[in-house]
């Protein structure tokens, strides 16, 4: 099993991060990768289309708004994982003048090696906090 853990730090309050991210259905709104995403099965899976084609379908694990925190699992994707499962958490800095995007996984590398599995899904959580941290003028 791979790992692959990114965060960002932001002075930004958690709960101006979480209003932006913390949707299931708002991958589209912040990262640069997803075109459209669009909610399925009652809410609980999302189909997002990639920009330049490509398709990956998410099962919704866990959502918490309260502790700014949802978990979920690839379902179809052209990435080279199994059994990924991840968490998006925002968490507010002790003195709540900004907070921390914390973005997680493990899964399986599939047809590739652990380090080229672990890339891919490096690149992806670096793109779409960088965008981040444009969208909230940090950088």
């Amino acid at each position: 099993m791979s790992q692959v853990s990114k965060s960002l730090h932001l002075a930004v309050s958690a709960d101006k991060v979480w209003e932006l991210i913390g949707s299931f259905n708002a991958l589209p709104d912040w990262h640069p990768a997803v075109q459209s995403s669009t909610l399925e099965d009652g809410g609980t899976h999302r189909r997002l289309a990639l920009v330049g084609g490509g398709e990956i379908v998410e099962r919704l694990d866990k959502l918490d708004d309260d502790g700014r925190v949802y978990r979920y699992s690839i379902v179809e994707s052209p990435l080279p994982v199994n059994n990924y499962s991840s968490e998006l958490r925002v968490v507010p800095d002790a003195d709540g003048s900004g907070c921390t995007v914390e973005w997680s996984s493990d899964f399986d590398p599939f047809n590739v090696s652990p380090g080229d599995a672990e890339k891919a899904i490096h690149g992806v959580y670096k793109l779409g906090l960088e965008n981040l941290q444009k969208m909230f003028g940090m950088k």
